[in-house]
């Protein structure tokens, strides 16, 4: 028996992107537009994060010293255009410009998509390449102050206004591209809720 459901929601990707290796040290954001995206297996290795593995972060620090290698499921960064555009509306602005939230990956189309179920699957009905969704991502106070910077004023709120919007990290489980407009379906595992009061 399957251990995946295949459901009936899809997504569009309506932004690609990537954030270089290289930085000027700025503490900003810096983040660049793709219209088509190779995945591998370390992810896009364009990008910053791409690696099989990498060094941990404060993120897992009750499991791991600071900078113990680690398997990376931190490969991308994929957001929701909707829990953008409610993001946006609380810090008073018109929009949120992928660019500024350093995403890998925009999609519309899949409600609640923060609270996507950890280990579901994003599959391109195009090409099959396929991404796990590792768990939810968190607010970032670089993002905050890039978002200060360009939008003064309208920054020091990020992380409260976004927080249960902030998207998930993901890792790549079939390789292949991606390009704008790329249809991608949702699979969840076939698993109730954890619940252990109830053992």
């Amino acid at each position: 028996m399957p251990a995946l459901k295949r459901t009936d929601y899809t997504a569009r990707i309506v932004h690609l992107g990537y954030m270089p290796a290289t930085s000027d040290d700025s503490g900003l954001v810096e983040s660049h537009a793709l219209d088509a995206m190779t995945l591998e297996f370390g992810g896009n290795r364009q990008d910053a994060h791409f690696g099989i593995t990498r060094p941990s972060c404060s993120r897992v620090t009750q499991q791991y010293e600071r900078g113990t290698e680690i398997g990376n499921v931190r490969q991308l960064s994929i957001l929701s255009a909707e829990e953008m555009a409610q993001i946006a509306g609380g810090l008073d602005l018109a929009q949120l410009d992928p660019l500024w939230l350093g995403a890998s990956i925009v999609i519309e189309g899949i409600p609640d998509f923060s609270h996507t179920p950890p280990s579901s699957r994003l599959q391109c009905e195009r090409t099959g390449a396929t991404v796990v969704i590792d768990m939810q991502n968190r607010p970032c106070h670089v993002v905050a102050k890039t978002i200060e910077q360009v939008e003064p004023g309208h920054g020091k709120s990020f992380k409260s206004k976004a927080n249960g919007k902030r998207g998930v990290t993901a890792w790549v489980e079939r390789p292949g591209d991606l390009v704008l407009g790329d249809s991608l379906r949702l699979h969840v595992p076939d698993q109730r809720a954890w619940a252990p009061t109830l053992l």
